[in-house]
């Protein structure tokens, strides 16, 4: 009997974890796994040979990782239709007049759509060079697995379907309460898939046996559901991660897996052969369950709390749409513990007209007190709204989050996401930057928590209210791709743009034009030079400001407050101009010299 057919009256034991057994045979970490098909090819080949003995009747290829993109990062690249094609193989040989099928293991690709296209990767002829080399060395289904974004592995599914007819198995990582990190349900993804052709729809690795019963309550029992748990939750010990789940604990928690309509069900991190024994004798005899009680995907949006957590501020985009000129000055937090000279600029800003106060996330990469903290003293000290930047150089996906929470439990609206200066070129050159994103996917971030779910798609049970800004440099040689990203950002969720420091009145009119399609305020930088020599410096040392040569040339050799004036003369200049095209205005205070600041808010605020 096909093994498809078979599906729909039995259920069906797969195999476990690959990466688990080598680490357990000793190959290290650092280790291409998927290059082992070649190099050792006799240890991946033991391997499906003891799931096959443990009762699997499906098992995997050794190429979760094996597309090009993974590859590079090992150096093997150029080799991924040789490795797809020698993995299959060995399954094929180990499967060898048995009753048991073989499945072409695809992962995502380990980038967003957004890095992808910033750097010119071509996503379906990645999936297609490893699906071809996978079919091309005998695989007989292809098991899309641990995808968390529907949209990526939708595009899978459409590369493979181009290729051939084998089935397939779409498989997606997501938490219990069953939505995904995209943001929608994880039933609604699967009703697109099921249309594109996917026959057996799944869930796998993120929860243990106890979270992945969790998430099937959720899915209906209509689809051929395969279900992968991992063994628990891990330990990680001198290098490892250590799973204790025992195999007999998997074994009852797969029955439960049938009751709740699983099909296919094997193991993913963690199990191994006495898992999938387990698993195999637990589910021998059990008929499929076709109808059950589905519990709850999400809440509906009435049962969350109508209102962002905490004490709400007042938008300032709202005040723009109201008719109000908006001023947001920049204050850096300080680089030392002297924290008084921040806080009466601060407050000598907003004296002069200025409606928020900005902080810089260790702006360049040089440490200075955290932006939350002062920002959290300026609202409660003060009364002061804060907008602050929140850079993915020193946080993974976890703590960036997790800051935010934390933002909007204080009750704090306005933050400029970005990616951040690379850690090599600040005071601290030794330290890791962590870029587990970039700007433009922790704005996706951001709009989700307001959507009241994390990245993970865990309900947060309250939505942000986050006022979402982004960044856009008007000085950049090519204009064209500033405008394509900024574009990428407001689709993203970005709702108003905040600029580089401007020195040219063209290119605040040039601005105007190019931007005026995406319907967001535009906040153009305004930096008050202080001396030919600050002109000098920030032209030449810092990235992404240009002062042009006439500038330049007016502030040469100016010094003290000759300098500062015409530095003033020149900042009034273009204030009035994006004041001319634009109903607000950021102005950037130059070294904590705020007075400065104070004079330009006053004259952007009595025109």
């Amino acid at each position: 009997m096909d093994l498809l057919e078979e599906l729909q009256t039995r259920i069906v034991c797969g195999d476990g974890a690959m990466g688990t057994m080598l680490i357990e045979g000793g190959v290290p970490l650092e280790r291409c796994f998927e290059e082992l098909c070649v190099s050792a090819p006799e240890r991946v080949s033991a391997i499906h040979e003891q799931y096959i003995a443990a009762g699997a009747r499906v098992i995997e290829t050794n190429t979760f990782g094996a597309n090009a993109v993974r590859m590079e990062r090992c150096g093997f690249d150029s080799r991924v239709g040789e490795i797809n094609r020698a993995a299959a193989q060995l399954a094929r040989q180990a499967a060898r007049s048995k009753d048991v099928v073989v499945a072409g293991s695809v992962g995502p690709l380990g980038i967003s759509a957004d890095e992808a296209a910033a750097r010119g990767i071509d996503r379906a002829q990645c999936f297609r060079e490893q699906i071809t080399g996978l079919l091309d060395g005998g695989a007989e289904w292809i098991f899309f697995e641990t995808f968390m974004d529907h949209e990526e592995l939708a595009l899978a599914l459409a590369v493979k379907n181009e290729i051939g007819a084998a089935p397939v198995v779409c498989s997606f990582a997501c938490a219990p309460e069953g939505r995904l990190s995209s943001g929608i349900p994880v039933v609604e993804a699967f009703g697109k898939l099921r249309d594109a052709g996917a026959k057996i729809l799944g869930v796998n690795c993120m929860n243990g046996p106890h979270g992945m019963v969790q998430l099937l309550e959720r899915l209906p029992a209509d689809d051929l559901l395969a279900a992968y748990a991992n063994a628990g939750y891990p330990k990680y010990h001198e290098g490892r991660f250590i799973y204790h789940t025992a195999p007999d604990y998997f074994g009852q928690s797969a029955r439960e897996m049938v009751a709740q309509g699983a099909r296919l069900i094997g193991g993913c991190c963690g199990t191994g052969p006495a898992h999938i024994k387990a698993i195999a004798e637990a589910i021998a005899g059990l008929q499929p369950v076709r109808s059950k009680t589905v519990r709850m995907t999400v809440e509906p949006l009435a049962a969350r709390t109508a209102t962002p957590a905490g004490a709400t501020e007042e938008s300032l985009l709202e005040r723009m749409a109201n008719g109000h000129r908006v001023i947001i000055c920049e204050l850096d937090p300080p680089k030392t513990l002297a924290l008084e000279k921040f806080f009466t600029g601060a407050q000598a800003l907003v004296k002069a007209g200025c409606d928020a106060i900005t902080l810089a996330d260790n702006s360049l990469a040089i440490l200075r007190v955290s932006n939350l903290a002062m920002a959290a003293m300026l609202k409660e000290r003060f009364g002061i709204t804060p907008l602050l930047h929140l850079s993915c150089r020193d946080r993974n996906v976890l703590g960036l989050q997790s800051e935010l929470l934390g933002m909007a439990a204080l009750g704090m609206r306005h933050v400029l996401p970005l990616t951040g200066d690379p850690a090599r070129v600040g005071d601290h050159p030794g330290a890791a930057s962590v870029y587990d994103v970039n700007s433009v996917e922790l704005i996706s971030i951001i709009k989700r928590l307001n959507e009241g779910f994390s990245h993970a798609g865990k309900a947060i049970k309250s939505t942000t209210g986050f006022v979402i800004g982004c960044t856009f440099n008007p000085n950049a040689r090519n204009l064209d791709s500033q405008v394509n990203r900024l574009e990428r950002k407001v689709a993203a969720g970005a709702q108003y743009a905040m600029t580089q420091p401007v020195f040219d009145l063209g290119l605040i009119e040039e601005t105007k034009c190019r931007t005026a399609h995406l319907n967001i305020p535009i906040f153009m930088g305004v930096w008050p030079l202080l001396s030919g020599r600050q002109a000098e410096f920030l032209h030449n040392e810092v990235p992404g400001i240009v002062v042009p040569d006439s500038v330049r040339a007016e502030m040469a050799g100016a010094e003290g407050a000759d300098g500062r004036a015409r530095g003033v003369k020149l900042a009034k200049v273009i204030t009035e101009g994006a004041l001319a095209h634009f109903n607000g205005v950021y102005l950037i205070t130059p070294f904590l010299q705020y007075e400065t600041t104070v004079e330009l808010a006053q004259f952007a605020r009595s025109l």
